[in-house]
This record gives C-alpha cells, sequence and structure tokens, in this order.
C-alpha cells in the first residue's frame, strides 16, 4: 500500500464535503507531475486529506484511494474549467481517481506544526515552492503524522 497527500481548498471541496458524498472523483488536476502521481495510485492506498488556501492549512482527514486512474471527463466538457481542447478520447492527457472517505481527524495537525518537526524535514508537502495536490507520502511520514493526531 501505497501513501499520499491531496490538497484541497476548504471552499471548494472540504473534508465535510467528502464525508456527506463518501465518494467522490478528484478531477481537475493539471499539472503533470500531480497526474503522473493519480496514475502511481492503487485501490485502497491511503490519502491525507489537506486543506490548503485557508486561515489554518493542514491535514484535516483520512481518505482511501477507491479506484484506479481512469481518464478525466472534465478535460472532455467545453463547458468545464478544465476543459483541454488538445486532449482527446483517444489519446486523453488527464486522469482523476475517486477518493473515499475514512474519517477526520481529531484535531487539524497544521502546516505549522509539521515544519516544526525535523523528522518531518523531507515530507515534500514543507519543501519551499512545492505547488502540487497530490503528493507522495512515505510510511514513515505517514505513521509519524498520524501519531501527532
Amino acid at each position: 500500500m501505497n501513501h499520499w497527500l491531496m490538497k484541497t481548498e476548504p471552499d471548494e471541496f472540504s473534508i465535510d464535503a467528502l464525508a456527506k458524498k463518501k465518494v467522490e472523483p478528484w478531477s481537475g488536476v493539471r499539472n503533470y507531475q500531480a497526474r503522473n502521481y493519480l496514475r502511481e495510485m492503487r485501490v485502497g492506498d491511503g490519502v491525507l486529506f489537506y486543506h490548503s488556501s485557508c486561515e489554518v492549512p493542514g491535514i484535516v482527514g483520512i481518505a482511501t484511494v477507491a479506484s484506479a486512474a481512469h481518464p478525466d471527463p472534465t478535460q472532455f466538457d467545453p463547458a468545464s474549467d478544465y476543459f483541454d481542447a488538445k486532449s482527446s478520447q483517444a489519446a486523453p492527457r488527464w486522469s482523476l481517481v475517486d477518493v473515499k472517505f475514512k474519517r477526520k481527524l481529531k484535531r487539524v495537525i497544521t502546516l505549522t506544526e509539521l515544519k516544526a518537526h525535523r523528522e518531518l524535514k523531507d515530507l515534500i508537502l514543507i519543501r519551499p515552492g512545492n505547488r502540487l495536490s497530490v503528493l507522495p507520502v512515505s510510511k514513515a511520514h505517514w505513521d509519524f503524522i498520524l501519531d501527532l493526531e
């Protein structure tokens, strides 16, 4: 099993929205590295659900990958903000996975707190300049972060 972190802005799609929906397609990823990470995901992989671009950014919950990567339908929809005219059904450029709610954390593990732990110095999330919405997380980092809860 692999471990991942997925960032979302809570005013766009929050952990509470995922809890209500139970399973949600993680659509709209338009960065090639993040897309490649989506394509590496396997059903059952763990996901740290991270709220970004908000007053207190941090890890707020846990989800699991509920489907293998498949073409993101928003790339084919001219009415979508994520439409890609260069993508085709025969050769789709963008992928998504379905994400299944597991649970909310007992508390938010803030970005500030994550940065304060030497054990997490190699966590991609806290590297300067990191803007990816989908990131791999090592088993050691996953375990350490959940122990902070």
